[in-house]
């Protein structure tokens, strides 16, 4: 990705590889691929590397982070830093998204822009 993305996914993990292959999976099935992901392992004994290698070539960009447990806010913070995205989204790791989530996003914010 040449440019910076339209929306920076930040998503908080603790010990979830399974729930967080099926994320990356539904996120690899979008649409509009104008987004970056942005993964946070928050202290996990069970990491998610080997998901995010998994599917890092099928996303159009991912940043997987490992560090010490202080919860999912801080996680979350974390990931906001590292974000380069105009918008930010946030998904837990048992999420599943379908697969028009963000050109649907993207033709809504045309109609209703918001700042």
């Amino acid at each position: 990705m040449n440019h910076n993305p339209v929306y920076s996914v930040i998503v908080p993990v603790y010990n979830r590889p399974d729930e967080v292959a099926d994320l990356l999976r539904s996120l690899s099935e979008q649409t509009c691929r104008d987004f970056e992901v942005i993964l946070v392992e928050d202290g996990s004994t069970v990491p998610s590397a080997a998901a995010v290698e998994r599917y890092a070539q099928e996303l159009p960009s991912i940043s997987y982070y490992q560090k010490s447990n202080e919860g999912r806010s801080i996680a979350r913070n974390y990931g906001i830093e590292r974000s380069k995205g105009s918008w930010l989204i946030f998904f837990d790791s048992d999420c599943v998204i379908p697969s028009g989530y963000f050109a649907t996003l993207t033709e809504a914010l045309k109609k209703l822009p918001l700042d």
